[in-house]
């Protein structure tokens, strides 16, 4: 079969495409027919070897798939797989959710876990109808859906950050009131003092820090899913004297949990039109290595994906 095989960490060209056999089932796995496999930005960190790799190399890469079973159309999400950027996929029945039927799998390789992330950071943000939310990256994926949703989940304002202005017109389009342009480093410093009651934070690094003054005091908090400049440069002592919270939403456990949970629910949205799925392009398998190379870039407005 045709997959992709990383015989060591590295730049995206060590994503390459080989023949290999196809994976046999072990005792109580499946095998899925793979249809659909959708890039996330984790991957690249897992490929780069920035986080450890949780199979041995070499390896079929990938851990996100669309693909059918039975006849069933299934996703499927699972770090232990045989790796999903292939033609077949074995992997555990509890790793696979349903897709209803008059949801595409395209629509459903795009935003089954990253739905599902943002309403796990929704129900976490309990919001009340009249707060006004700082959505960061809000033309990526989770920002994206956070866009969309957060005002049908009590957002009484939305700030959202976006890089330039074709994608700031995007974000507004989604449903944002105001949007800042974040490659400016500057940005923070655009927000009023204590205008913000919650922040969707998935840039991290220095910026998490600069955002403290535009906290409510008492009451502000952040809710951190994205490091995509590094940990929050923050510490206890800068939040307690302002009595703001930072709540990780990105470990092991309970977080995950709730994730896990809500794909279904964000499939859910996506069949009665309630979410819209954002897709950049759909690339053949064989050019994995330049769907990484666009993720490290940041410049797609949507998900990639690759169709074997």
């Amino acid at each position: 079969m045709r997959a992709i095989v990383m015989h060591e960490t590295g730049t995206p060209e060590v994503l390459v495409p080989e023949e290999v056999e196809a994976p046999t089932p072990s005792p109580g796995q499946v095998l899925v027919h793979t249809e659909i496999v959708p890039v996330a930005f984790y991957e690249t960190l897992l490929r780069s070897g920035t986080f450890p790799f949780p199979r041995p190399l070499p390896t079929t890469f990938g851990f996100e798939a669309v693909g059918t079973l039975n006849g069933q159309r299934v996703f499927l999400m699972d770090l232990n797989s045989s790796g999903t950027y292939a033609e077949h996929v074995a992997t555990s029945p509890e790793n696979l959710t349903p897709i209803p039927e008059n949801v595409s799998s395209e629509d459903a390789a795009a935003i089954t876990v990253q739905g599902a992330v943002t309403l796990g950071l929704l129900q976490k943000a309990a919001l009340t109808g009249n707060e006004t939310v700082l959505i960061e990256v809000a033309s990526g994926g989770v920002g994206g859906y956070l866009t969309q949703l957060a005002r049908a989940y009590g957002a009484g304002r939305i700030i959202a950050t976006a890089g330039g202005p074709a994608k700031a017109a995007a974000v507004r389009d989604l449903g944002a009131d105001t949007v800042l342009d974040h490659t400016d480093p500057t940005w923070p410093e655009q927000l009023k003092e204590g205008e913000v009651d919650l922040v969707f934070d998935s840039i991290g690094g220095d910026s998490t820090k600069t955002l403290l003054p535009a906290l409510a005091r008492g009451t502000g908090r952040i809710l951190q899913y994205g490091v995509l400049n590094g940990p929050p440069a923050i510490t206890a002592a800068d939040l307690i004297p302002r009595g703001l919270t930072l709540t990780a939403c990105s470990s092991e456990g309970p977080w995950l949990d709730t994730v896990e949970a809500a794909k279904p629910e964000a499939l859910k949205l996506v069949a009665e039109g309630r979410l819209k799925p954002r897709i950049d392009e759909t690339l053949p398998l064989a050019e994995a290595a330049e769907a990484h190379r666009r993720i490290e870039a940041r410049t797609p407005t949507g998900k990639l994906l690759l169709r074997p």
